[in-house]
């Protein structure tokens, strides 16, 4: 049961050139959004509701507590330049010429990386220390990244490292997932383990990427039912979504207990997606993270998919309104995007094209019905939350940042350098300093304008305009 409302303190994470990083011509995923949402709150002046933080960037010590170090050393090295010497390296991590791979080798590949990975991770810290009660990353959420590969756009799996910090001080984590596709890389991490509940709702029939997350897919060994999937058809809409994503979620809370839950808000579940075959709207996409807030519980926010920029900006400011309780005007305000958003300039628009061709929603009533009491039993076959002995951390109010190096333990030392790298003086934003157009037009990169995905199979061709 939802708890009563509650005044949320929210820190937010953000790095103005996490907007400027391009992966090529006609590639789908477009930094640049990040840019626009970012100046949509802005505009909203949702800064003034919120703890505005400037990340650290992630160290390939950090991100290597789930990656592999060849993996890792990898991405350091390979560039646009030097790619043609790295053939085979590139090949065995998934990665390849831009026009040709889902993940190409682009210009900054690991300093984007760095930028992402710092605000999940640095979000997760702000949970951990108590100064926030939620942390926004919108430009983390890379939910298909393994350990010794990246996939689906995704090179650094952001999510994972950061569940791995909430779980020194957390002893169960919830992982919620409401991208478009199916949050394989997360779940894969924790497959094995009942520590971590990953809950995925996407479209799921064995061809759409990346292949996985049917209903029977429940979890292994002491992870047996802490994966669970919740297969959609195309065209699902609001009240069909609302109708699943709320029984699963309550009985989930009220069975597993989580002590903290990270929501992977992709934004490629909207109507009129390019790569998508949902048709929720912003309203509904927001009512899921509104619904998860309501349980007063430590929540990471992160972004994901999303490939109408324009509207996953819509949509992430609209849910930054939700998590710090303002009520924002459906008129847009200006920015220096403003164009993006013809012709309605509304928070909540029409998001399908007119050629839109999913606009049918094909979950009949009586295949929801089944997917739903599957995934009901098998959450009910937990038998309670798993009980988890834990190693309390020293409280933070008791480390001595000033300490001898011999005189901390290691729990007193992470923790000692955790809020070093928090309380940086670099990575406060003064809100009233930081203005709407202060942000710099996006680097675009010359080349080849052709494409033919071949390292994974997608529903359908990327296409349609921004």
């Amino acid at each position: 049961m939802a708890g009563p409302m509650t005044k949320h303190r929210v820190a937010y994470l953000h790095d103005p050139e996490v907007g400027q990083y391009y992966y090529g011509p006609s590639h789908p995923m477009k930094p640049h959004r990040m840019q626009l949402a970012h100046q949509l709150i802005l505009g909203y002046e949702l800064q003034n509701k919120m703890m505005m933080y400037k990340p650290h960037k992630a160290s390939d010590k950090e991100m290597k507590e789930f990656h592999t170090e060849e993996y890792i050393d990898f991405l350091l090295r390979i560039t646009p330049d030097n790619m043609h010497e790295m053939a085979d390296r590139m090949k065995q991590h998934n990665v390849g010429f831009v026009g040709q791979y889902d993940c190409p080798v682009f210009d900054g590949i690991f300093p984007f990386c760095q930028i992402f990975t710092g605000g999940s991770l640095d979000g997760a810290h702000r949970l951990i220390d108590g100064s926030a009660d939620i942390a926004i990353n919108w430009s983390g959420g890379l939910h298909h990244a393994k350990s010794d590969e990246a996939s689906g756009f995704c090179y650094i799996n952001d999510i994972v490292l950061a569940i791995l910090e909430l779980l020194r001080f957390y002893p169960r984590v919830l992982y919620v997932d409401i991208d478009v596709h199916h949050g394989d890389g997360v779940e894969e991490a924790f497959v094995n383990t009942d520590r971590v509940m990953t809950v995925s709702f996407h479209k799921y029939d064995g061809n759409f990427f990346p292949q996985t997350g049917d209903v029977t897919e429940i979890g292994e060994g002491a992870g047996r039912y802490c994966s669970v999937n919740v297969p959609l058809n195309d065209g699902i809409d609001d009240n069909s979504y609302e109708q699943m994503f709320k029984p699963v979620m309550r009985e989930i809370l009220g069975t597993y207990d989580p002590k903290a839950i990270v929501l992977q808000c992709g934004a490629d579940s909207l109507a009129g997606d390019r790569l998508g075959v949902f048709n929720l709207s912003v309203e509904a996409h927001g009512k899921c993270v509104s619904f998860l807030k309501s349980f007063n519980l430590p929540m990471l926010v992160l972004g994901g998919g999303g490939y109408v920029i324009r509207n996953v900006a819509r949509c992430w400011a609209h849910e930054t309104a939700l998590l710090t309780e303002t009520d924002v005007p459906n008129d847009l305000p200006w920015t220096e995007y403003w164009h993006y958003f013809a012709p309605s300039y509304q928070l909540h628009a029409d998001l399908r094209p007119k050629d839109w061709l999913y606009g049918e929603n094909l979950n009949t009533k009586e295949r929801l019905d089944e997917v739903r009491i599957q995934t009901l039993q098998n959450i009910k076959k937990l038998q309670g939350a798993p009980s988890v002995q834990m190693h309390d951390l020293p409280p933070i109010s008791l480390v001595d940042m000033d300490s001898d190096e011999d005189e901390l333990t290691d729990d007193q030392r992470r923790v000692r350098d955790m809020e070093r790298r928090i309380e940086h003086p670099n990575e406060y934003f003064d809100a009233e300093k930081f203005q709407v157009n202060d942000l710099t037009t996006p680097a675009r990169l010359a080349g080849n304008t052709t494409h033919s995905p071949a390292s994974i199979k997608r529903s359908r061709e990327w296409g349609g305009s921004e």
